[in-house]
């Protein structure tokens, strides 16, 4: 596993200049939640860095702001040198967003539905067929994707939803929790869309997940937040070596000091 990782990591356009750079980024919610507490860290393109730590550590927050969602208190995040403060109507032009709790319309079928949503981002009809079949691709569901979205089950939900996200071929597709309440066999299959699609396209990734392994396993790099700050950043073999640890969850437990 470990030679697959480091074969990944070098084929990274490490020395291009970043496509993300959060600095100093802060929000405090109604005068009271300091929910970011000055983070920074920068995410190059072609690259899926993870936003790891448990509930609450502030990762969707971190993501809303870069989606342009929310305002951040102090700080600023730029997306292909773009500010999300001073200029969200251009970083949303090159991103896309996948919330955790996001949903479709259950009436229409599968493939209903990306049409609908290829209908927003091509210029043409021809663009927006290229856009579904991809999509349909993405989404391996097969004949299913023709049947009403009100029958699928949540994993096969969470493929179509994936596909939708991705079918545009963003510069940035920001994913919070991708695999959140799936088996095994479906969280497995997401990873696999996530990290094929990402690499043929070169499609930069930044995804938040409160699943320490199975990011070790996905992601180029990572960046460990907890309480709002970032406490450990770098890819999973280097946090490993340099904290002895066996994994990312053995990582966190020796920072926080809870082992």
């Amino acid at each position: 596993m470990i030679v697959y990782i480091l074969k990944v990591q070098a084929v990274l356009p490490i020395h291009s200049d970043p496509l993300v750079v959060v600095e100093g980024l802060e929000k405090i919610y109604s005068g009271k939640i300091h929910a970011l507490k000055g983070i920074s860290f920068k995410v190059y393109p072609g690259e899926i860095f993870g936003l790891i730590g448990p509930n609450g550590a502030g990762k969707t927050t971190t993501l809303r702001i870069i989606a342009t969602i929310l305002s951040p208190t102090r700080g600023d995040a730029l997306v292909d040198g773009f500010s999300v403060s001073k200029n969200p109507g251009e970083v949303r032009k090159r991103i896309s967003y996948l919330p955790e709790e996001a949903g479709a319309y259950k009436y229409l079928t599968g493939y209903e539905f990306l049409e609908f949503i290829a209908g927003f981002f091509a210029e043409n009809i021809e663009d927006r067929n290229n856009m579904v079949r991809e999509a349909v691709k993405i989404s391996g569901l097969g004949d299913k994707i023709h049947d009403k979205i009100k029958t699928y089950s949540k994993g096969m939900l969470r493929r179509l939803l994936i596909a939708k996200t991705l079918m545009i071929k963003p510069k940035l597709a920001i994913l919070d929790e991708p695999t959140s309440g799936l088996d095994v066999i479906n969280a497995m299959r997401v990873r696999k869309i996530i990290k094929s699609y990402s690499r043929e396209y070169n499609v930069t990734v930044l995804l938040s997940s409160h699943n320490m392994l199975e990011v070790e396993f996905l992601c180029d790099r990572v960046a460990i937040i907890h309480e709002g700050r970032i406490i450990a950043e770098g890819s999973p073999v280097e946090l490993k070596t340099k904290y002895e640890a066996s994994n990312l969850e053995e990582v966190f437990m020796k920072i926080v000091g809870e082992e």
